[in-house]
């Protein structure tokens, strides 16, 4: 049956799109959205045409709105702050989402709704992209905010001294600056999905709740979303099989490097240059063997592994599923209260801050069970107090372009003796000692679009990596290949020695002739009598690299967060300083602008 314009209430081109669409609808299709069209009505969700002898268009009910500002050095921030944006969106909610970074400290006057999701990096500092906000806003030009609510999600690790600093930084100078707050603020550890989810939860119901307004454009939008991507996440990692794992370094070295080609093939998993691969590891089975004999546990005990109340036999959760290598503040006191033993109490106390914090570093919990006799403690009651094995980032070195269906990592194994006891890198001498080609993964993508290379083929190229640091170069100049990108680029790459440690040398002299990669310099640290690095180099070159930076080019450094990149940012300002002739502070608002039009980017750690 087709409608005719004089017996219906739409106009020709409504009816026109109707005679359209009806015809094609099965009957299921048509009960849906004839259900669609009611639960709308009766919500308020749209506005539907008034009846023409009221004389008068019925109003629309205006949404509310919130703007969501993320501070991220891997990505965890972001994307968290995408989900909430895409669930207040469902909910008619009109979200503005932004990095700290490219959002107008100016504009937070017009805002009602704000919802920080921060982490914090290093010794309690904000990542690079939240930097200059978190300056505005704990600095004397800030504004007051009375009538601004707002809730903070902040991101951290127990391990760190100041654990969610950067959160706890935003979430009292909101206050302090009149804000009243939607939700308490959330602080989460490494394993934060559930601590996270809860908080999202809580933050759209209480902005929803009395909205009309519902937004089935984005709902529709977010289930097209949802179709295009992988099944395989953080939460629901990819068991991908190993294709090869190679040590990079020669014979003779201190050192050994493992480069790992994985398959995604069947994953659906994407990945770009820049991007991180998270691998859950596995404990050491002889420190887990060790923790047993030394609580005398039975090994195959069943025990309760999370809220779901999944059981696993002791040693299999103790090797996959809780973390053992790290001792925190937050873990010893837990386990103070579990045992009431003395020793302990007395390590916990106001005033026992620095002892404590000399006793954690590079000990473990067969250290904890050792040193303060705690056997006898309950198999469940002890797995009760830890947390969660956190996931492993690698940055990737490979290039989808270049390599479909697979992902490169390059990954030094950590091997060392500290008080009296050899000590193992989890993840990475899992790799380096137990795994081979044809064992699999559990892994995912960590998106981060903090580190991307520039939009304009064209624009120069710095990229500064010492030892594995220069993974992400290696992804970079593979993509340039594939794409035919004919920007210059320079590569800063130092290690210990030349003969055993030059990672990848092969590739790097390869792209050097074919003109993919313009100039390199080398610095290996350990070939002369006075140590050599990555920021010596930079200086010697000082002039051309001032002039490749005058000429807009980009800089990324990969590595070593506690040294290395502080290093190497010292040298840029003294570059500056000396090519430039700028003062200090001139030095540091340029380098600062850099950061600002993502032209100097880091992935640190």
């Amino acid at each position: 049956m087709e409608l005719q314009v004089s017996n219906s209430p739409f106009n020709e081109e409504q009816t026109k799109l109707l005679n359209q669409l009806l015809p094609t609808l099965t009957g299921a299709q048509a009960s849906w959205l004839s259900g669609y069209l009611t639960a709308l009505q009766g919500t308020g969700g749209i506005a539907l045409a008034a009846q023409p002898q009221t004389g008068a268009p019925s109003a629309a009910i205006p949404a509310k709105e919130a703007t969501i500002l993320f501070g991220s050095q891997t990505g965890n921030c972001s994307g968290l702050a995408k989900k909430l944006s895409k669930k207040l969106s469902e909910q008619g909610v009109n979200v503005t989402l932004s990095s700290m970074s490219d959002f107008k400290p100016a504009n937070l006057k017009k805002v009602r709704n704000l919802l920080i999701v921060v982490s914090t990096h290093g010794e309690g500092e904000p990542p690079d992209n939240a930097i200059s906000f978190h300056e505005f806003l704990l600095g004397k030009r800030a504004p007051k905010l009375e009538g601004v609510s707002f809730s903070v999600l902040a991101l951290g690790d127990t391990s760190y001294e100041f654990f969610c600093q950067t959160g706890k930084d935003f979430d009292q100078r909101l206050e302090e600056l009149g804000g009243t707050r939607i939700v308490p603020r959330v602080d989460c550890d490494v394993d934060f999905d559930e601590a996270a989810a809860g908080w999202i939860d809580d933050v759209v119901r209480k902005l929803s709740e009395g909205s009309a307004q519902a937004s089935a454009a984005a709902s529709l939008a977010g289930t097209a979303l949802t179709e295009t991507e992988s099944e395989y996440s953080r939460t629901n990692p990819f068991h991908a099989e190993i294709l090869e794992n190679i040590n990079l370094n020669g014979r003779g070295s201190d050192r050994e490097t493992r480069h790992l080609e994985i398959s995604l093939e069947g994953s659906g998993l994407q990945y770009e240059p820049g991007d991180s691969l998270g691998i859950y590891p596995e404990n050491h089975p002889q420190l887990v063997d060790d923790l047993i004999e030394a609580m005398g546990w039975n090994p195959e005990e069943s025990i309760t592994v999370n809220k779901q109340g999944d059981l696993l036999a002791l040693r299999k959760a103790l090797l996959q599923h809780y973390e053992i290598t790290v001792l925190t503040k937050p873990l010893i006191k837990q386990f103070a209260e579990l045992t009431s033993n003395p020793g302990l109490q007395e390590l916990v106390e106001p005033g026992h801050e620095q002892e404590l914090k000399q006793y954690i570093e590079e000990r473990d919990l067969l250290d904890l069970v050792q040193d303060y006799q705690l056997k006898g403690i309950p198999a469940a009651s002890f797995a009760s107090v830890l947390r969660k094995l956190p996931a492993r980032l690698y940055s990737i070195s490979s290039s989808p372009k270049a390599t479909p269906d697979e992902v490169h990592i390059t990954v030094r194994a950590v091997q060392y003796e500290a008080h009296g006891r050899d000590r193992y890198g989890v993840c990475s001498t899992q790799l380096a000692e137990r795994l081979q080609p044809g064992d699999t993964l559990p892994v995912y993508i960590q998106h981060n679009p903090n580190f991307k290379l520039p939009a304009d083929p064209g624009a120069p190229v710095i990229m500064i990596g010492p030892g594995t640091g220069v993974a992400p170069f290696r992804a970079f100049l593979s993509e340039r290949e594939e794409t035919g990108a004919e920007g210059k680029t320079w590569l800063f790459y130092g290690d210990q020695h030349f003969a055993t440690d030059f990672l990848y040398q092969i590739e790097w002299q390869r792209w050097l002739k074919d003109g993919v990669l313009t100039r390199m310099d080398v610095a290996f640290s350990r070939d002369t009598d006075q140590k050599v690095y990555v920021q010596h180099r930079m200086l010697e070159k000082s002039r051309e690299l001032y002039e490749w930076l005058q000429e807009g080019a980009y800089v990324y450094v990969c590595g070593d967060e506690k040294k290395m990149a502080h290093d190497v940012h010292a040298t840029l300002a003294a570059i500056l300083e000396k090519e430039g002739g700028l003062s200090q502070e001139e030095a540091a608002d340029y380098l600062h602008r850099m950061q600002q039009e993502k032209r100097y980017q880091r992935d640190v750690y």
